[in-house]
């Protein structure tokens, strides 16, 4: 914008202004910096270039500028790092004064493009004034005939800091006559008197000088200090005097504001000036009589010029001064006692004492429980009072003598169904209109044994897998007790009983406070399945009750328990090894031995698989052996070129997790048919009667074999039809105890003989066999053998 030459300083003032409008927008909001007073030339204030985004090289081009409402020299920026300083002295009172804030505000203006910006310094206070008296000596002039106890007011200091700096405090030099009294109205005013603490005599002590010294709350501290110059003066030694030492008056507390309360009648011997008399409230006079009352200086009348409450004050005692206009001036004082008179306007109070709370729950009929009084300050049918209890309550109240009233219990009590009731008293008096008055009490039933801690069920089912650690925590019983406190307190424990040869608690124990029941020892599948036993509850009550739960742990199979090979009736060898001689004219497929093996786990984990080892050298076999019934039968016809001594490893494996196996040795002697097997250089002189010998050995454990098995095919047949004409319903299931080993075409099981078991015929077998299933437990779908496999958690045998 250009302006013409002759346009002055005003005009380009006004133009500056509307720029500085028109780039209010474009501006950035405000940036507030602290300072101290007193700060010396170039103090650090802030880095305004940075913070306003505004960078170093662009300062002068774009003509930084700084523009202050207030003096333009306090503070100053270097263009050549962008830092704001203090350029001149700063002064805080001479800036705001005992303003609590005080800010210095600038404008920062730059060009291309226009942009203002607003920067606030606030100036922070140092204590850098001392308190000031308004002059160097105050005067007094008191009569020598003053009482002792007058007090005489005195000017205080000021200081021009603002908060802590500012809090005086004050001394007086020691003096026989005076002492200071400091009232304080607030935190920094206070209103300072010399009290007379002795009788002047001016012809003694025509004159007195003493030093008044003010201290400021800064730090450091600074103090000023006035010389108080008191002269004694020795006339107008007549003090007005009231023509009664007490007024008194009395007020309804309704009376209209402008009332005449009463008026005063003092009287001075002086002639005069001295004889003329100003009245006053005294200068100890209570704000509130203040706020109530005003009183003519001339003419003594007092006046009414609040609202008067009976219930808050009932009177007022005024201390009221009559001063004469003698030099000096002398006083004298009267009181004025002022009672407020009632009216109807109170409302009843109730005054409830409790005598038995809390209330039990088993508390008779007609119990006082709690006493009722009830209060109106008024007077007549005002203050006549009725009282009567809401709502309908197991409670009712009972007059027992005027205005007093008992609370008794009115019907039976139940903790379990309400603990406790808030009974609501009213009380109504006989004005009109009525005022009436509610007060409420908390009536608490206390508890009584009444009730037996309970469980959820009767009974509990635990599964606990076996070889668990001592001390492992496996179930948690918890029962409620409807009651309270102690009553509700419930306690655990065992009922103790025997298992078996131990007891119980050597077994189990339970956590008496929180119900937790621990194994005490690990638990073995194979010699307890189920543990059966009760847990106790009983509260604490006097006396105490209780109920029992049972609990049914079973305990899980591990597999822990590796196959166990049996030895073979007949067979030479131990467990571990097998001998038999084999006839090299046997053809394929014929069984030539088996390995009998046994585990004590249970399901899974005792059934057993069968797999021959690979021979040493590669070379292959001609036998095999049955996946689960372990019979080893040639692959093919036998020739001359097998060795005659055939040496077979066995691995029999349960299908636990992880699977636990057993090596059996198999050793088979081949032998020419008709012929004996060759014998060794040391037994040759003895092989034609050891061949006989063998022969009449096979022929009667063939015949043996043959009695047995028909006896034992007759037993299992008269076994079971006894079994299924006594249960129809579950088949040919019953409970028993199975023999030791159970064998089918599927495979082999164990069975622990300390357990009974429902035993079940094997169907579809070739051979008379029995299988120990769970009734409860479905068959695992698969092969042929598998969908025989047993429950995890059953044991299964053979027996042959």
């Amino acid at each position: 914008m250009l302006f013409p030459r002759q346009v002055g300083k005003g005009a380009q003032r006004l133009g500056l202004f509307v720029l500085l409008l028109a780039a209010w927008k474009t501006g950035s909001g405000q940036i507030h910096y602290t300072v101290p007073e007193e700060a010396k030339h170039g103090t650090f204030v802030g880095r305004i270039a940075q913070d306003l985004g505004l960078e170093l090289a662009e300062l002068v081009p774009r003509l930084f500028r700084v523009v202050s409402k207030d003096r333009t020299d306090l503070l100053e920026v270097n263009l050549q790092n962008g830092i704001l300083f203090v350029n001149s002295r700063i002064d805080r009172e001479e800036l705001c004064g005992l303003n609590l804030e005080c800010s210095i505000h600038l404008e920062v203006i730059v060009d291309r493009p226009l942009q203002v910006f607003h920067v606030e310094v606030e100036v922070k206070d140092i204590n850098d004034n001392p308190p000031v008296f308004r002059g160097r000596e105050q005067r007094l002039f008191i009569p020598e005939n003053r009482l002792v106890d007058s007090r005489f007011p005195i000017e205080g200091a000021a200081d021009a800091d603002i908060g802590a700096n500012a809090l005086l405090t004050y001394t007086l030099s020691p003096s026989d006559y005076f002492s200071l009294d400091v009232q304080a109205s607030d935190e920094l005013s206070k209103s300072l008197s010399l009290e007379l603490r002795k009788s002047l005599d001016r012809e003694e002590t025509p004159e007195l000088r003493l030093l008044l010294t003010a201290t400021d709350g800064g730090k450091p501290e600074l103090e000023g200090a006035v010389q108080l110059l008191i002269t004694v003066l020795d006339v107008n030694d007549n003090a007005p005097l009231f023509a009664q030492a007490v007024y008194r008056a009395h007020l309804l507390e309704t009376t209209a504001n402008g009332t005449l309360v009463t008026t005063l009648n003092a009287s001075d011997a002086d002639e005069g000036v001295n004889g003329e008399i100003v009245f006053s409230f005294g200068s100890d006079v209570p704000l509130n009589i203040k706020k109530n009352f005003k009183i003519d200086s001339s003419s003594g009348e007092i006046r009414l010029i609040g609202r008067l409450d009976y219930e808050e004050t009932k009177s007022y005692e005024i201390h009221v001064k009559a001063v004469d206009k003698g030099s000096p001036p002398m006083s004298n004082h009267c009181k004025v006692l002022v009672k407020v008179l009632d009216v109807n306007d109170n409302a009843p109070q109730l005054s409830i004492t409790s005598l038995s709370l809390p209330v039990r729950e088993d508390t008779p009929l007609s119990t006082v429980i709690a006493f009722v009084s009830v209060s109106d300050r008024d007077s007549g049918v005002n203050g006549q009072v009725t009282c009567s209890l809401m709502p309908h309550t197991p409670f009712k109240l009972v007059s027992t003598f005027k205005n007093y009233y008992s609370l008794v219990v009115d019907s039976a009590l139940d903790r379990e169904s309400v603990s406790d009731y808030t009974l609501v008293v009213t009380a109504r008096d006989g004005g009109s209109p009525s005022l009436w008055a509610t007060a409420s009490v908390s009536v608490e039933v206390a508890d009584v044994n009444d009730n037996a801690p309970a469980f959820a069920q009767p009974e509990y089912t635990v599964f606990v897998r076996e070889n668990n650690p001592p001390g492992c925590h496996i179930f948690t019983v918890s029962a409620r007790d409807a009651d309270a406190r102690e009553n509700a307190r419930v306690s655990y424990s065992l009922v103790e009983r025997r298992v078996g040869e131990r007891a119980l608690s050597s077994y189990v124990s339970v956590h008496a406070e929180s119900g937790k029941v621990y194994a005490l020892q690990p638990l073995d599948h194979e010699e307890l399945e189920l543990l059966q036993f009760q847990v106790s509850a009983r509260d604490a009550g006097v006396p105490p009750l209780g109920s029992n739960v049972t609990l049914q742990v079973f305990v899980l199979d591990e597999n822990d328990n590796a196959p166990a090979l049996l030895p073979l009736p007949g067979a030479g060898g131990g467990a571990g090894a097998v001998s038999e001689l084999v006839w090299r004219s046997v053809g394929a497929g014929h069984v030539v031995a088996k390995v009998r093996a046994v585990d004590a786990d249970s399901g899974y984990n005792a059934w057993l698989s069968y797999e021959l080892q690979p021979a040493a050298g590669g070379a292959r076999s001609p036998f095999r052996v049955a996946l689960y019934t372990g019979e080893i039968s040639t692959t093919r016809s036998l020739d001359e070129a097998d060795s005659p001594r055939q040496r077979l490893l066995v691995l029999v494996k349960d299908h636990g997790e992880p699977a636990l196996t057993a090596t059996a040795t198999v050793l088979l002697s081949l032998v020419e048919s008709g012929q004996a097997p060759k014998a060794s250089s040391r037994a040759l002189a003895g092989a034609a009667g050891a061949e006989a010998a063998l022969v009449d050995v096979n022929v009667y454990l063939i015949v043996a074999i043959c009695a047995v098995s028909s006896l034992l095919v007759l037993t299992l047949l008269l076994y079971t039809a006894l079994r299924c004409s006594a249960q129809p319903t579950e088949g040919a299931c019953a409970p028993g105890k199975p023999t030791l080993v159970c064998s089918s075409a599927v495979g082999s099981w164990s069975y622990s003989q300390q357990r009974r078991q429902r035993v079940c015929s094997g169907e579809g077998a070739p051979k008379t066999d029995l299988m120990a299933f769970s009734p409860s437990l479905p068959q695992v779908p698969g092969t042929t053998e598998e969908r025989q496999q047993p429950s995890e958690s059953e044991h299964l045998g053979k027996v042959w």
